[in-house]
């Protein structure tokens, strides 16, 4: 169990400016400071038992900053805290669970994965990425930075020990210092796993961690707070030893809280890339009329205004650009007759002629021309008979059969809404992290659940003959065992659907990029693109284009403001000014 010994210290004499300026001290430890709050960057906790009256919890629960998201915990009568602002206030739809921190098992690590406090700004912006992915209220980094060493908050982030790279955060609360709680109690908040990490265990890895610290400090129990209907959270709580306790959480009715108190229509059938556009439409006030759920259609209604959709296709791309990007071969040569730099290609067909362009190229990417999301393609063929293989298997989507040259470099995809740059990502094909024990099959087959999960069943890793390849080239196979840590590539193509990841870089794409992909969309004629290309780095100037989609998702690229830019674009008259 390692916890340090500033973990473990004593309260300070002088209260901390992120203590509410109405905390005082608790008298001899036997009752709550009066009227307790606690700033956690995202909000305040407001400690319900510490309050002199229902009106007052109300009244300093209505004092919610901007963009925050406040929580009463723990509020006695409920009833009289909601009759002071039934407007402005609701009852959270959530459950308490709580685990006793007697006798706690020794802290428990997960393979490659290394809990520890924050401790620097930078796992502060680490967290607000990890926050902004999964829809969570960033923090106020300077509030954050002037807790780092508090003992009332703990900020934890998991860190990838290979790369370095944060994939986890949790936020402890210690009752005792925070609100002179006589119970001896603690909480565990925000609990956010980057969807995208290889590595296993890094939730678990947290809860255990901030379990340990709190029972070294002689806390009680660790509790949380839980959607009512998110069974799975529920299900890993109690494996982890929580149980359900009695108790009420309230919150103001907001913008962010809307979900929560807002009886909404049945939009559960549309999938992410859909749905995302569907919220952006519904906070503006644009009505939405679903047409088709499982083919992402709808249409959007405002002002007098109509706009029909398929996801992020709409009836601003015109038919000829509907053309010019659904087949790679037409957008190929549309390219290339502006200039743009695109890979040397031909259509499949004649035998000898694909293996001569084949010794041509050393090294070929086959793929159908019609295709989309990833499906039958394979990168880097390099023999004869594994370009035949790459050819059947392409042509098995349907249409004509593309051989490309293969281009090395980083899968970069950039979103052009509008004829400008809205969002830049890398995409990294699909990799398993080994622990010692597991099978790559087994891996595989854990971490396409895991991509499942987190992008709404959108990305899994295909189990096929193209991922065999892969793994043959590295001399593996589904059976072989991974030593802990090792890190093996099982796709060549970075599409999401095939289990890929995808990873912002707007920042840092290089102004050259920025120019070729607004000329692109304009060349094509369509508003709405994602256009691909291979870079030795997305702040290099040098690229290949080498393709375009007419619907791109826009789901995948947090925290750039793609849906908000959407609708700029279909109603602008609903846009933000100034």
């Amino acid at each position: 169990m390692n916890v340090s010994s500033h973990e473990a210290a004593s309260v300070a004499q002088t209260r901390p400016p992120y203590l509410d300026h109405a905390v005082g001290d608790a008298d001899e430890a036997h009752s709550c400071r009066p009227n307790a709050t606690i700033e956690c960057g995202w909000g305040r906790l407001l400690f319900g038992p510490s309050f002199d009256s229902p009106q007052l919890l109300a009244q300093t629960l209505l004092q919610e900053a901007d963009g925050k998201r406040d929580i009463a915990l723990h509020v006695d009568s409920p009833q009289l805290v909601l009759a002071e602002a039934p407007s402005r206030l609701f009852l959270d739809p959530s459950l308490i669970f709580r685990r006793a921190l007697a006798g706690v098992p020794e802290e428990s690590s997960a393979p490659g994965v290394v809990v520890r406090q924050l401790t620097t700004r930078a796992d502060i912006a680490a967290i607000n990425r990890l926050y902004k992915m999964r829809g969570m209220v960033p923090v106020d980094p300077q509030v954050v930075w002037l807790q780092r060493h508090s003992d009332a908050v703990v900020y934890l982030v998991a860190e990838d020990e290979r790369t370095g790279e944060i994939i986890g955060s949790a936020l402890g609360v210690d009752h005792f210092e925070a609100f002179g709680d006589p119970e001896g109690g603690s909480s565990l908040w925000c609990l956010v796993v980057d969807p995208q990490t290889g590595l296993s265990g890094a939730g678990q890895a947290l809860v255990s961690h901030l379990t340990a610290l709190f029972a070294a400090r002689g806390r009680q129990f660790l509790e949380l707070s839980v959607l009512a209907g998110n069974e799975p959270a529920i299900s890993l709580y109690q494996k982890l030893g929580f149980e359900q306790v009695p108790g009420f959480v309230i919150k103001n009715k907001n913008a962010i809280n809307e979900k929560l108190f807002i009886e909404e229509a049945d939009f559960t059938g549309l999938n992410p890339y859909a749905r995302l556009i569907v919220d952006e439409a519904r906070r503006r006030g644009i009505s939405v009329e679903v047409i088709d759920a499982a083919a992402g259609i709808f249409k959007l209604r405002h002002a007098g205004h109509e706009m029909l959709c398929r996801e992020s296709l709409t009836e601003l791309t015109g038919g000829v650009a509907m053309t010019w990007c659904q087949d790679k071969v037409l957008t190929s040569r549309r390219l290339a007759s502006i200039g743009i730099r695109v890979p040397r290609q031909q259509t499949a067909g004649d035998p000898s002629a694909d293996v001569a362009f084949l010794h041509e190229c050393g090294a070929v990417v086959v793929k159908p021309a019609l295709g989309e999301q990833g499906k039958g393609i394979s990168v880097d063929v390099r023999t004869e008979e594994h370009l035949q293989e790459a050819i059947h298997r392409a042509s098995a989507q349907g249409g004509h059969v593309v051989i490309e040259e293969f281009c090395s470099g980083q899968d970069l995809r950039v979103v052009v809404i509008g004829y400008k740059v809205v969002a830049a990502a890398i995409r990294r094909p699909a990799e398993v992290v080994g622990d010692g024990t597991s099978t790559v099959g087994q891996l595989i087959e854990k971490q396409s659940a895991r991509r499942a999960a987190a992008t709404g069943g959108e990305s899994r890793i295909p189990v096929d003959g193209e991922t065999e390849r892969c793994l043959a080239e590295q001399g593996l196979s589904y059976d072989s065992v991974l030593e802990n840590g090792k890190a093996v590539k099982v796709r060549k193509t970075a599409n999401l659907h095939t289990g890929g990841t995808i990873h912002d870089v707007t920042a840092e794409l290089h102004p050259a990029l920025r120019d070729v992909a607004e000329t692109a969309a304009r060349a094509l004629r369509i508003p709405v693109v994602g256009l691909d290309f291979l870079v030795p780095s997305p702040s290099s100037a040098e690229y290949v284009v080498i393709e375009a989609n007419e619907r791109p998702g826009l789901a995948n690229h947090e925290p750039q403001p793609t849906a908000q830019r959407f609708v700029d674009l279909l109603f602008p008259a609903t846009a933000a000014h100034g």
